[in-house]
């Protein structure tokens, strides 16, 4: 027996080798072909482009940029700006499935017929199409800037996007410092705080909204203001962003709400007949009995729409909203000339930031994962 076990396993290992040859194999003659090709054509590998002086614009951008900066740097600000989109789409698809999928398994026909017909309309047409149609049918027949749409005296929408207050000077750098306090603080009397038994997943997102909210509190606030023929104060997020974040959040959210629906089916009625009959209300039940154990069926298939929609934010270069593709594969690849180093930086971009994504994901459902004995 156990010299066929060890047949076995060796016979394993050989074909693994075999594969791995092969693979390996087969890169190194796309790498000779493509280097033979270039240099049949006078062209060589070469990133030295990256230091070169960029000189051109990017309208929305939440770090420092101007002409003067190279394009290694213009790689950055547009990575910052698709990472920024796809947070955005993330929690407006997470909320927005989670109703989606309560109004399905609740008993009002009304709000169940709702979430079906808005599931099956917006799964069975085009995601590029959805995007296109909030860029132009929603978001520039808004009225001009003189008539925004106006929220508690302070945000402003109109057709040339949302109006929101921000903080003022260095008050950016004081919240991420009072947030980093919070947390530090959190972490160092965990044990005396008597937060050792509850799971740290439990914890820190409330530990990270205190942080948050303590330091917007405390901070200056510049507040956006009608000057004429433009605003003042404040920040702007352009149509083309909201666009993107509705689009795409729209797109996701039905599937993740499918996806919900079937992961809270997974779990036995008997369990929200037992919360029932301690005193919890359907609400309490939903929310602390059945929903914390449907994340362990949950997020697997979640982690796959998350990748999906950090690779959607490329179709914001339809509507021009200044991304990696938009900024670095057209605009620094028409003027640079170097194609295949624009597109192998892209290419690399978006695997390193889907696999560190997949690897907190991962992280994240061992954590929740039962423990076997």
């Amino acid at each position: 027996m156990n010299t066929r076990l060890k047949a076995h396993a060796v016979k394993g290992w050989l074909w693994q080798g075999g594969v791995a040859l092969a693979v390996a194999a087969l890169f190194y003659w796309l790498s000779h072909n493509l280097s033979t090709n270039l240099a049949a054509r006078g062209m060589e590998i070469d990133f030295g482009f990256l230091a070169q002086r960029a000189g051109f614009d990017i309208p929305f951008r939440l770090v420092a940029w101007d002409g003067s900066y190279p394009y290694g740097w213009a790689l950055y600000v547009s990575g910052v700006n698709t990472l920024f989109a796809s947070a955005l789409i993330i929690v407006l698809a997470s909320l927005l499935g989670l109703a989606l999928a309560l109004m399905r398994l609740s008993g009002n026909p009304l709000a169940a017929g709702t979430s079906r017909t808005i599931v099956e309309v917006v799964r069975n047409t085009p995601q590029l199409t959805q995007i296109v149609f909030f860029y132009i049918a929603v978001l520039q027949v808004l009225p001009p800037m003189r008539q925004s749409i106006t929220w508690f005296g302070s945000m402003f929408l109109n057709v040339r996007g949302l109006y929101v207050p921000a903080p003022s000077g260095t008050a950016y750098d004081a919240i991420l410092a009072a947030t980093c306090a919070v947390v530090v603080l959190a972490a160092v009397f965990w044990r005396r705080l008597g937060w050792h038994e509850v799971p740290r997943l439990v914890v820190l997102p409330p530990v990270l909204v205190l942080g948050a909210i303590i330091a917007g509190v405390t901070a200056n606030w510049d507040y956006p203001s009608l000057k004429g023929f433009n605003f003042t104060g404040g920040t702007r997020v352009p149509p083309e962003l909201l666009a993107l974040v509705l689009g795409i959040g729209v797109y996701t959210s039905v599937f993740i709400a499918e996806i919900i629906r079937a992961a809270i089916q997974g779990i036995h009625r008997g369990q929200g007949e037992a919360a029932r009959s301690l005193g919890l209300s359907s609400s309490q039940a939903m929310f602390l009995v059945i929903l914390p154990q449907a994340l362990r069926i949950l997020i697997p298939p979640l982690t796959s729409q998350y990748l999906n929609i950090i690779k959607s934010t490329t179709l914001g270069a339809a509507i021009a909203y200044p991304e990696v593709l938009q900024i670095f594969a057209r605009t620094v690849l028409n003027q640079s000339g170097r194609a295949v180093e624009v597109m192998t930086l892209v290419l690399g971009v978006f695997l390193a930031v889907n696999l560190l994504a997949s690897a907190a994901m991962n992280v994240w459902n061992r954590r929740l994962a039962l423990q076997g004995r």
